[in-house]
């Protein structure tokens, strides 16, 4: 593998910085494929679900081979590409609120566009989304699109819909003891994906073959561990991998997990960081700032302000958004893969509830901390998009604790997930350039 990587680098360099990495060049044509997978499938009468990131079900649909279109992600690559405005001017004719999450508003303006021309839009991204048979919602884990948005889309799609009962786990407010409630939570969430199972085989007529849930159980938890790893590596100085990068070669470990594709994507993907750390191969020249992008959704229309912060010396080595979950031990005779996939969803969410319960208080800011001490990072980043509130109410909260913890600068920039109209760049700039000044201030103080 080392073979290719130089052979990707080969010619005449006049430094050692490579801003972005091979393996995310590929993310765009995997995009394309989920897309066309759909179409496919819309044409051969195989069933299609809607679903959102992170929905931790994944497993089941790869089991059953229902093809999937993520909503959320068909949002942010529609305003990636410009092409919004008409999606969300249809949602606000259709009576939505500005305000309410544009991913959601974006998708129903599709669906409600594709109904009323009976087609597709013209110039859709990726010929647009195809009309769904099944459409599979998660509760109130996360946000409460999860919970309504496919049951306003029905007026468009006609497509049944099953949400699990899911909620946040309990101890992901830190005041709750996780040990009290842990075995029934799990329970809990077991008993929930096995209703997605009978729902599934009474709507769509397929049986699931547990045996090989497991084995594609096995598969996502080995893909899980070399992501993990692979972001592990993020760690070095220079940044061998950016921000940038990871809001591509996210789509992989959550639109494709359970697939032998993602697994061997990640795998490439650890072995391109790992040659890049031995080279001390950076991201761009001259790296001056090591920056954290909070828990934080980033402007899909203004990708390019990473590129100013570039300009400006700073680079982002590690997110908390997107970031793969900790690998965990699972419990000795946990062999039912429902369990499994109820423990990993579990483990996920409340990995830093034990440290915080003891030190600050807020598990996100807990994982913020680890950050800014394992990556050696001079500030922290955060994002404030208008219309996604489960994210980002409560970021003046997360700062106002770290701050009590740390004296590391914060910026909060403002803008939107996909509503350009929210987003105003020149004061973007401005806010940078200031920021920028702080974190030099803060590092020639840590010097002295």
């Amino acid at each position: 593998m080392e073979d290719v990587f130089k052979s990707m680098m080969a010619g005449p360099q006049k430094s050692t910085a490579q801003k972005s990495t091979e393996t995310s060049k590929r993310v765009r044509r995997m995009v394309k494929n989920l897309a066309q997978q759909a179409h496919d499938a819309r044409a051969s009468g195989d069933p299609i679900a809607y679903l959102f990131i992170a929905s931790f079900y994944d497993d089941i649909l790869r089991a059953m081979d229902i093809v999937t279109v993520g909503t959320e992600n068909y949002a942010g690559l529609c305003a990636a590409k410009m092409d919004a405005d008409r999606f969300l001017s249809k949602a606000e004719a259709e009576g939505y609120a500005r305000n309410l999450c544009t991913y959601a508003t974006c998708g129903l303006g599709f669906d409600a566009m594709r109904k009323e021309l009976g087609t597709m839009p013209e110039g859709a991204p990726d010929g647009g989304m195809e009309l769904p048979t099944v459409m599979l919602g998660t509760g109130m884990m996360i946000c409460d699109p999860r919970y309504k948005w496919y049951q306003v889309a029905q007026r468009y799609t006609g497509a049944p819909v099953h949400i699990l009962g899911l909620l946040n786990p309990p101890v992901y407010y830190s005041h709750a003891d996780a040990k009290e409630m842990e075995g029934y939570y799990i329970r809990y969430a077991t008993e929930e994906l096995r209703g997605l199972v009978d729902f599934l085989e009474r709507r769509l007529g397929k049986k699931m073959n547990w045996d090989r849930l497991s084995e594609v159980v096995d598969l996502s938890e080995r893909t899980r561990r070399i992501w993990y790893d692979a972001y592990q590596l993020r760690k070095a100085s220079p940044c061998p991998m950016p921000t940038e990068d990871a809001l591509s070669t996210m789509v992989p470990g959550y639109f494709m997990m359970g697939t032998q594709e993602a697994y061997d994507f990640y795998k490439e993907l650890y072995d391109e960081i790992k040659y890049r750390v031995d080279n001390k191969m950076g991201t761009i020249p001259d790296e001056k700032y090591r920056l954290l992008w909070g828990l934080s959704l980033p402007p899909w229309y203004g990708l390019v302000l990473f590129n100013y912060f570039e300009s400006l010396g700073a680079v982002f080595p590690i997110e908390v958004v997107y970031h793969p979950p900790i690998p965990f031990d699972m419990p000795a005779g946990v062999t039912d893969p429902l369990e499994r996939m109820a423990w990993t969803f579990y483990k996920g969410m409340t990995c830093w509830h034990e440290k915080a319960q003891q030190h600050t208080g807020n598990p996100t800011v807990e994982w913020f901390l680890n950050m800014i001490d394992e990556y050696k990072l001079d500030g922290v980043v955060l994002h404030q998009a208008m219309t996604c509130r489960t994210i980002h109410t409560g970021q003046l909260h997360q700062i106002k604790v770290l701050k009590q913890y740390s004296d590391v600068p914060v910026l909060l920039l403002e803008g939107d997930i996909v509503d350009a109209r929210n987003y105003n760049e020149a004061a973007t700039h401005d806010k940078i350039d200031a920021f920028i000044e702080l974190v030099e201030d803060y590092k020639s103080a840590r010097k002295s």
